[in-house]
């Protein structure tokens, strides 16, 4: 149960140490009973470009009186955070049928895993393949444009997330957080995630996680079953009581819905059994890409390339009108790649390893949208995506690569790749195309807005020759699959709608933390097996 001391500065030549000596002086306790002291977390504070510093908050651990020491320093940056257990209440009742989840991505792989380690023996079905095969599917349409329409960068092991920055930073505030970073550093991911305040994973480690965490599963007693898609439910007087998985029945009075954001195939389904479904907001836009030692100048000036400094990364946004314009899923020294998950159709996506070492930086430049622009029904959310994608393939071509302009081009709202210094990387290959042809006026004019705006804020940002790369539509679910306050479906008893793909987390973190509160609650229902 540490003590936690915040707002500790350091400068860049600094070692951690520094930090601690510096917190243990503010505490002012006896040194002899001081159990432990690290650094719990640290963020970097770049604001003033001649002043860059580690701000870091520091957990003491004495052997007794911590609470007396906290009020004894009386000091707004000093608490007592006691350690986040996961607290799990199992029921008494006997399960009648098996305990299924559909879907492998963070929020099914979290809500299995829990399930398991505690006797519950899961099943759980995932359209697509295990991850080795689902990385040579992926890496055949990256490189010759072959789409597997189950297996891609959207489908398999690890969800959508496996083939991005595997970023972990997220907007909820909850002790399952911890849990979730707990976990996955224990399953391979880097140590460093639980210290750093922007932490990532990368998609080359994030592989050998998703793995060791379905091994975990195994080992426990639970089944996970590839290359098997959720295909419908039986639901009688309200209640789920079966489901069908490549053409055969499993009976099942729970059901946890993982499906992503991407399982339009899914929704369509469900809405035809009448689940409960309306549409949300979400934003559509495209890819920026800017060569990453100009962001690095922009956000570090003189001291860019300095060797504590990380590899820049922003997050910019401008709100216009009840409308918003912003950098989404930003990847420091990456790729653009080719992200469909239906043919005819161009979806793009980024993704960096864990090193970040490629010449370039990307991020989603997007834009919100709502019913008033799509349509009223979940439907009409779904339809809007499709037509902006199928638009895309279209216009570029018709073989997946994808459309694309320079900012020069771009901000005059005409056709143009006038190349430079920016190599675009996207594998399947860019051409010009006509935005315009592609998003309307309003969303385009935004779109210019963010490429001036954040030009101003982060010097490079909008460099003449950055590449531009559509589009991008899957920033979050365009549907949410409501529930009441017990995790559970509005009007189907035993189906709880879960993650990203149901419209209740909005990347990695947030998706798995919904998985652990949905698992705790069945948990709480039942006996383990």
């Amino acid at each position: 149960m540490p003590i936690v001391v915040s707002g500790i500065r350091i400068g860049l030549e600094d070692a951690e140490s520094v930090a601690i000596e510096k917190a243990i002086r503010k505490l002012s306790v006896d040194r002899l009973n001081i159990k432990d002291a690290y650094v719990l977390k640290q963020s970097l504070d770049a604001r003033h470009k001649e002043n860059i510093s580690f701000v870091n908050t520091v957990a003491i651990e004495l052997y007794k009186g911590e609470s007396e020491a906290v009020n004894q320093a009386s000091d707004p940056f000093v608490s007592y955070k006691p350690r986040f257990e996961l607290e799990l209440k199992k029921g008494i009742k006997k399960p009648q049928s098996n305990i299924i989840i559909a879907g492998f991505g963070p929020a099914g792989m979290f809500a299995g895993l829990l399930l398991a380690q505690n006797g519950y023996a899961p099943i759980i079905v995932e359209r697509g393949a295990p991850v080795d095969e689902r990385v040579e599917a992926v890496e055949a349409f990256w490189k010759n444009g072959i789409l597997d329409e189950q297996s891609n960068v959207q489908f398999g092991e690890g969800g959508a997330g496996t083939f991005s920055d595997g970023k972990l930073t997220t907007r909820i505030s909850d002790g399952c957080c911890d849990y979730v970073l707990r976990a996955l550093v224990q399953h391979g991911a880097p140590q460093q995630i639980l210290k750093k305040a922007k932490p990532h994973i990368g998609t080359d480690k994030l592989r050998g996680v998703v793995k060791s965490i379905r091994e975990d599963i195994l080992t426990h007693g639970g089944k996970v079953l590839f290359h098997s898609k959720l295909e419908n439910l039986n639901v009688c007087d309200g209640q789920i009581k079966s489901v069908i998985v490549n053409g055969q029945e499993i009976e099942t009075q729970d059901l946890v819905l993982a499906i992503g954001h991407s399982a339009r195939d899914t929704f369509e389904m469900l809405m035809e059994k009448d689940v409960f479904i309306e549409p949300k907001a979400f934003s559509v836009g495209a890819r920026v890409e800017q060569r990453q030692e100009v962001i690095n100048q922009g956000l570090y000036g003189n001291l860019a390339g300095h060797p504590s400094l990380p590899v820049g990364e922003y997050q910019l946004s401008h709100r216009k009108g009840g409308r918003c314009v912003y950098t989404f899923c930003m990847c420091p020294g990456g790729t653009v790649v080719p992200s469909s998950s239906e043919p005819n159709a161009v979806v793009t996506n980024g993704m960096s390893e864990f090193a970040r070492d490629q010449q370039n930086a990307n991020s989603a430049l997007v834009v919100s949208v709502d019913q008033n622009d799509y349509g009223k029904t979940a439907k009409d959310a779904i339809l809007f995506q499709q037509r902006l994608e199928r638009l895309a393939f279209d216009l570029a071509g018709g073989d997946y690569s994808a459309p694309g302009a320079t900012v020069n081009s771009f901000l005059e709202k005409q056709m143009g790749i006038r190349l430079n210094t920016v190599k675009p990387s996207y594998s399947l290959g860019i051409k010009e195309v006509d935005f315009n042809q592609i998003f309307p006026r309003h969303i385009m004019d935004m779109m210019c807005d963010g490429l001036r705006l954040f030009n101003k804020k982060l010097v490079g940002f909008a460099t003449d020759d950055a590449v531009l790369t559509g589009v991008e539509t899957r920033t979050s679910s365009p549907i949410r699959i409501t529930r009441t306050e017990d995790f559970m479906s509005l009007n189907i008893k035993g189906l709880y709608p879960c993650g990203e793909g149901a419209g209740y987390a909005g990347g990695i973190i947030s998706a798995a933390v919904d998985g652990v509160k949905i698992a705790r609650k069945i948990i709480s229902k039942y006996a383990p097996k």
